[in-house]
């Protein structure tokens, strides 16, 4: 999948309901929302997600190998057992042998006969994902031949004899997946998006985000503890492990560490782009060869780079300079166990679920085999997986519909710029040429994704995840010096969630997230926008929050802010900022509002453009109640059941530390205290919890 380092999605449980039309027949109208999910012993100006969400919460405890349970995890799963019925089908049909390839004959909107199920060619995709699906399930084989498809690798790593060794392995290394030391790859420039260039990133790290290694307190002591014996049972399980050895790669990586920003700091795009020559970025890291690691990838001619964090390559030069050989080598082994531990033998998943699941996240189950293979090829051949399941379980109307809101909440957007009392004219000017710049992609690409240069070998589970993690790796280098293709996909078709690109200006909503009972043709039209209108809001305003407002139409990192407005937004952003840090987490960890508010900032206005549309087009209706609620209550009804989750207290620790999504109690709970529409519509009183006697509002 495409690295996308300034995509902001909604990630956490998400959920659409499109479709304008009401029940047929002369039964009584059904709003479409879930009446058992709610708590009608909750007073919903008190606590609005236990009245949305209560009875749902009770009835749905989190599955054992879960870290959460929602409605987006519902529809993941459902979409998982279509791709389990396609994937299972392939893998027994790519056991015999199969015609051979013909050239596709039709074109229509970029889906050849391949996407269409006809002919050999078909037959040959679905022995590619059938044959992939297949060497992942077979354990009884994966264990039988053990680490020994490493051992050519772990070998070379053996046998470096100096550090003017590691610029060809670490290419090697990273072109199989295995991110040590630092990230490489292709992205539009900052300041002329229109290119792709290359990009060098902070990486090499094994614990989730830079803060694990440094923050001192008691949970984050244990888990530095905890993740070393990891390190060293993962290095004793391939036969070279010790506590010394453990250790070594944690300092390694804590340096790493020290020179990395925060996760708060990386939400500021000027913090992340510093173009460099190639001749810059030697300076930086006398120690590593680049010119040696461009040559072990096959780049192109690299002229200029965004090195997003200069400090963080001075780090990994003294890493080099200073850190034994020994550590070394050991740090690049354990890296190479990290990244290849979901198809070697039983003990190493084992191993690594007992660490990133149980210890940081709570899960006390490992997921079936079937479900994690499934997860992979998705991963690895998406648009390949993708093909079959936009013919199985994605609908044209799905799409007209998501379009024909998508210009509603345009429009209810348009209008809410052109009211703002705190902008000017000027800055308002611009704020619409981007609005009206901005593109929507929706359900799959119009041109699918060529894998015929990956082969897959059945039986070579190691081997296929290493060659599909190449194919991407050159497929990213070769877009070096050549023009964004702004068709290109993010997200594989299956996948339920939905993103903004700053880079590009568009939104893209794939097909797995428009699905029954989140897609629903027969699904009252206020509900559909409380959620899937409020998910088309959210990411239309991430074009206007504190990351995306810095970016123009065309997608160029350009301040087009007067010094006045951006004064005014940032006052009013930081509103988001104090109201957020106010929400305990788990314990005593507080959200971190500052990581937080470009999700918050889009909640927000997403939810409130969403409502406008949807009164918009009551102009010319009555509004009725139904299931005894008034169309706005039921506006944030939708919202409210979107959001509806069970978390495990590791995962929500995670979670506040280090996503820039807040739980879904305060999704709800933060933007409805937010809305003087929500105190009219439940006839709140003023002093309510659920009204806030500063309402925040940016959007």
């Amino acid at each position: 999948m495409r690295r996308l380092l300034l995509a902001f999605t909604l990630a956490l449980p998400l959920a659409t309901a499109i479709g304008l039309a009401q029940s047929a027949g002369d039964a009584p109208p059904s709003s479409g929302l879930q009446l058992d999910a709610m708590d009608r012993s909750a007073d919903p100006c008190n606590d609005f997600y236990q009245f949305a969400c209560g009875g749902w919460i009770a009835r749905n405890p989190i599955p054992a190998d879960r870290a959460s349970w929602g409605r987006f995890e519902e529809l993941q799963e459902r979409n998982n057992d279509t791709l389990h019925t396609i994937l299972e089908r392939a893998a027994a049909g790519s056991n015999s042998e199969q015609a051979p390839a013909a050239t596709p004959t039709t074109r229509e909107g970029g889906v050849t006969d391949q996407a269409r199920g006809g002919g050999a060619p078909r037959a040959n995709e679905e022995k590619k994902i059938g044959d992939y699906y297949a060497s992942c399930m077979d354990e009884p084989g994966i264990n039988t031949k053990g680490t020994a498809p490493l051992d050519p690798l772990l070998k070379k790593i053996a046998g470096v004899s100096s550090v003017t060794d590691l610029s060809p392995l670490v290419a090697e290394l990273h072109t199989i997946g295995v991110n040590v030391f630092f990230s490489f790859g292709a992205e539009a420039d900052f300041k002329d998006a229109s290119v792709e260039m290359a990009i060098a990133d902070q990486g090499g790290m094994g614990l989730p985000d830079r803060d694990y290694y440094l923050r001192e307190d008691p949970k984050s002591v244990e888990q530095r503890k905890q993740y070393v014996e990891h390190v060293g049972k993962m290095l004793s399980l391939a036969g070279s492990g010790s506590s010394t050895a453990a250790n070594g790669v944690m300092t390694i990586e804590t340096a790493l560490a020290k020179g990395a920003l925060d996760n708060v700091s990386r939400r500021d795009p000027t913090k992340i782009y510093h173009k460099l020559t190639p001749a810059e970025l030697q300076f930086l890291t006398p120690q590593f060869l680049w010119q040696k690691y461009f040559d072990g990838i096959s780049a192109p001619p690299i002229y200029a780079l965004n090195v997003t964090e200069p400090d963080f390559f001075k780090a990994m030069g003294q890493v080099m300079a200073s850190a034994s050989l020994d550590d070394i080598k050991t740090y690049l082994r354990w890296q190479v166990l990290h990244a290849s531990a979901p198809v070697l033998p039983t003990p190493f998943v084992d191993e690594n679920f007992t660490f990133y699941g149980t210890v940081l996240t709570g899960v006390t189950e490992l997921r079936p085999r079937w479900k994690r293979c499934v997860q992979y090829t998705d991963s690895d051949l998406g648009e390949e997986l993708g093909k079959a399941y936009v013919k199985e379980a994605f609908g044209p109307q799905a799409k007209a519909d998501t379009l024909k809101m998508v210009h509603e909440v345009e429009s209810s957007l348009e209008k809410d710029i052109h009211e703002l009392s705190w902008m000017t004219e000027m800055t308002k000017k611009e704020a619409l040429v981007k609005l009206h710049a901005v593109t929507e992609k929706i359900g799959y690409p119009d041109r699918w994704r060529d894998y015929s240069a990956l082969t897959i070998v059945r039986g070579d589970a190691l081997g296929n995840s290493q060659r599909a993690n190449a194919f991407e790796f050159h497929r990213q280098l070769n877009k070096i010096g050549k023009p964004v293709d702004k068709t290109e996909w993010g997200m594989t078709p299956p996948t339920v969630n939905a993103y903004y690109n700053p880079l590009e200006n568009n939104i893209n909503f794939p097909a797995g997230i428009l699905q029954t009972p989140f897609y629903n043709a027969k699904t009252d039209r206020a509900v559909n926008y409380g959620g899937s209108g409020a998910v088309i809001g959210h990411e239309l305003t991430h074009g206007f929050d504190d990351q995306g407002r810095q970016f123009d139409a065309r997608g160029n990192l350009k301040d087009w802010w007067t010094p006045a407005d951006a004064k005014a937004f940032t006052e009013r952003a930081q509103c988001f900022v104090d109201e957020y840090s106010q929400f305990t987490a788990i314990d005593d960890v507080k959200l971190n509002g500052k990581l937080t508010l470009g999700e918050n900032t889009a909640d927000n206005g997403g939810l409130r453009i969403s409502l406008m549309a949807y009164l918009a087009t009551l102009v010319a209706e009555p509004s009725k109640p139904i299931d005894g609620f008034t169309p706005e209550q039921r506006v944030f009804l939708g919202w409210g059941q979107v959001w509806c989750e069970n978390r495990r207290p590791e995962a929500l620790r995670l979670l506040a530390q280090t996503n820039p999504h807040s739980p879904g109690r305060y999704r709800v709970n933060g933007v409805v205290s937010n809305m003087p529409e929500f105190q009219k519509a439940f006839s709140c009183k003023p002093d309510a919890p659920m009204v806030r006697q500063t309402q925040c509002r940016v959007w």
